[in-house]
């Protein structure tokens, strides 16, 4: 099958909608689907305001539609919200055809604190995105709810996973010369992160923020005894994981957070707010703590056993979320959109380590 996938978020960004389009890509290629990625490197490009290592597709759809004319693809999904996505949907309505597409960031939160606008006027815009979709993935049930209830129709859940061949136990003494605990965050250092929250905590310990972004020359100047690494990728980001007691995710804006599970399968322990990501991957599993006091989760996260992270890490699976991804696909150029596959094909689970 031949599948296209429009996304504007790609290399050399490192977030986690790449990490999954990555991650997504490698499974349907072990299956002997034909993937053929469409992303902002293919056009004129222009940085993201306020965000300027973020590059954005300028002006795509004509390029865009003579793409998709000429490669008469099974389905089409579109990953994200940005320029290639609304031109994908433009090309979509004029042509009559059927896309999915994937909710997979809280714009609205993200464009009202940059912007001071309400969030409601996002949402509008969001909604009448992703309405003009066949179907629309969100990683959690708790996220199908909250999709349903700004007015997000045709809702379908799309799983994540962890590669467990990566993200492993491994020795590791990039942080042996710090105060212990030591409290690792990892992903952007951005506003929607909520950084300071977790920066301001007066807890014993040393603080590590492991990414880049618009604010990391900020705050490292106004938390001279936080560490920030950096952007890490590869093997230096699993011993930054490896070196750490707790990971931190302060951000209550994210829809999932696979650095989480990242973090677990390597036997760290997760500390965060009780909302919609965090809570949903952690539940009631003894592998983390969510409370709206983070240095109480923070404290609580501490005592959970690294054994039991690992276990329940291995329970997360990159070739069951492709399943997913797979039976929500419609097919392109129908007059009434159906499932692009008759059957999908069953996945046993299989311990990847």
């Amino acid at each position: 099958m031949k599948i296209i996938v429009i996304s504007d978020a790609w290399h050399p960004q490192i977030n986690g909608v790449v990490r999954v389009l990555e991650m997504t890509r490698r499974e349907l290629f072990a299956l002997g689907h034909q993937v053929i990625l469409i992303t902002p490197d293919q056009f004129k490009q222009v940085p993201l305001p306020t965000y300027p290592d973020i590059k954005l597709a300028l002006f795509p759809y004509r390029k865009l539609a003579k793409m998709l004319d000429g490669l008469n693809p099974d389905a089409v999904h579109v990953m994200t919200e940005g320029p290639l996505g609304w031109a994908a949907r433009k090309f979509c309505r004029r042509k009559k055809c059927h896309f999915t597409s994937s909710w997979l960031s809280k714009f609205p939160e993200y464009a009202a604190m940059r912007t001071g606008l309400p969030t409601s006027w996002f949402y509008k815009w969001l909604t009448s995105f992703h309405n003009q979709a066949a179907q629309t993935m969100v990683t959690t049930p708790a996220m199908m709810k909250t999709a349903q209830s700004v007015g997000i129709q045709r809702v379908v859940r799309w799983q994540r996973g962890v590669e467990l061949k990566r993200f492993r136990p491994v020795p590791s003494e990039i942080f042996a010369n710090l105060p212990k605990p030591v409290m690792l965050y990892v992903g952007r250092i951005a506003p929607e992160k909520n950084l300071q929250a977790f920066l301001e905590l007066d807890l014993p310990g040393s603080k590590v923020l492991v990414g880049d972004g618009p604010d990391r020359a900020a705050l490292s100047r106004q938390y001279p005894d936080a560490v920030f690494t950096g952007a890490k990728t590869g093997d230096d980001l699993v011993k930054a994981y490896c070196g750490a007691d707790v990971m931190v995710f302060p951000s209550k804006t994210d829809t999932f957070g696979l650095v989480n599970l990242e973090a677990m399968a390597c036997g760290v322990p997760v500390a965060a707010y009780p909302v919609t990501g965090p809570k949903d991957i952690i539940g009631e599993a003894p592998v983390g703590a969510t409370d709206e006091d983070l240095s109480l989760a923070i404290r609580q996260a501490l005592s959970m056993r690294p054994e039991d992270c690992i276990a329940y890490a291995r329970t997360f699976s990159w070739e069951l979320a492709t399943q997913d991804f797979l039976a929500n696909l419609v097919s392109f150029a129908t007059d009434h959109p159906q499932p692009v596959l008759d059957e999908v094909t069953s996945y046993a689970h299989t311990d990847q380590t």
